[in-house]
């Protein structure tokens, strides 16, 4: 390809923001001509890839937005200091996640240091995994932040309109 084309495309793929379009498309062209594949054969290699980066960045957003605490996995709690957690039903709910389609609550209940974080963690960052939108927060931050929203009248998230708010 000449040399005003590669700029012509590279500028059009940053216009498209097709990132990883940009900078794989030398390495899987190299790949496919080696390999005699065809022009859409090429195409579906980049698209794959670029559709497998934007789902990982996607994922790492979620994760960033859900403002844990500190990261942590199912693979990592120790059920063994625990025996009083119910291991078949935690694992159930991060294999399924069928309780996110059912929007049903999971209450995690005990006393300090029994890994209700860990596993509250465990299951939201499960669920950013599966495209699910997740917001970590402790129950003392939400009573305070509806204590708040009292004093102030008002509700994060509410609009206020001529008729009052609506949430």
């Amino acid at each position: 390809m000449s040399e005003p084309s590669t700029l012509l495309l590279e500028h059009h793929l940053k216009v498209l923001k097709l990132p990883t379009f940009l900078r794989d498309y030398k390495a899987v062209a190299a790949v496919c001509a080696q390999e005699r594949d065809d022009y859409p054969a090429f195409l579906l290699r980049l698209a794959e890839r670029e559709l497998i980066d934007r789902e990982q960045r996607a994922a790492e957003r979620r994760i960033r937005d859900a403002r844990f605490p500190v990261l942590k996995t199912l693979e990592s709690f120790d059920f063994a200091a625990q025996p009083s957690i119910n291991q078949a039903l935690v694992r159930e709910l991060v294999a399924h996640g069928e309780y996110l389609v059912r929007k049903e609550n999971v209450l995690l209940v005990g006393n300090p240091g029994t890994g209700k974080t860990h596993l509250a963690t465990a299951l939201g960052f499960v669920a950013c995994g599966q495209g699910k939108k997740v917001r970590f927060a402790t129950t003392t931050a939400l009573v305070t932040e509806l204590l708040e929203a009292r004093e102030s009248r008002a509700l994060a998230g509410c609009k206020s309109n001529s008729n009052g708010s609506t949430c």
